[in-house]
């Protein structure tokens, strides 16, 4: 659902006057609009992200989820979160941006077809012991993390980390609607 506040009308020096403000709230989630907004919002992607990943690949590799899996996850994620940090915010955020004119859902699936070969491939490179079966080892971690990856940025992670981003944010976000 978006929402879109475009006419503020305003009685200034005592003339009317009609004055346009544009306000971009989508789903009820307010999304980053500075730099500093668009870090904090890609390490809170990122945590949520890259953690259930990395619970979800070892539970596969273990055979199962246990308990001792959202552990060991932390290990993992102090290396793969840096990664997924720069991926993200430098290579394929900007793109799927471009690429969804600013559509969260299309930004959302961008992403995810962005991100999860790519961190496939570094959780491949890190943690699997491929050998000369790199490519057919990258492929297969790729096609397993992907289900798991689209559901689970689509269904909770997008969601929990745009509305908790909209409440950190929301005094700041309201100040910087500014009259054209």
């Amino acid at each position: 659902m978006v929402f879109i506040l475009e006419t503020i009308h305003s009685l200034r020096n005592d003339e009317r006057t009609t004055q346009s403000v544009t306000l971009i709230m989508i789903g009820g989630f307010f999304m980053p609009k500075n730099k500093f907004q668009e870090v904090i919002f890609t390490i809170m992607m990122v945590f949520v992200m890259v953690y259930a990943m990395i619970c979800y690949n070892i539970s596969l590799n273990m055979g199962g989820m246990s308990n001792e899996v959202f552990l060991a996850a932390f290990h993992e994620l102090i290396i793969m979160g840096p990664i997924a940090f720069i991926l993200d915010f430098f290579l394929v955020g900007p793109i799927a941006k471009k690429k969804a004119f600013m559509i969260v859902l299309a930004i959302s699936v961008l992403s995810i077809i962005g991100m999860c070969p790519l961190m496939s491939l570094a959780a491949t490179l890190l943690f699997k012991d491929a050998g000369n079966q790199m490519i057919a080892v990258w492929f297969q971690t790729t096609v397993f993390n992907f289900p798991m990856a689209f559901f689970w940025q689509l269904c909770f992670a997008g969601p929990i980390v745009r509305k908790v981003f909209g409440v950190i944010f929301r005094e700041e976000q309201k100040e910087e609607v500014a009259f054209d």
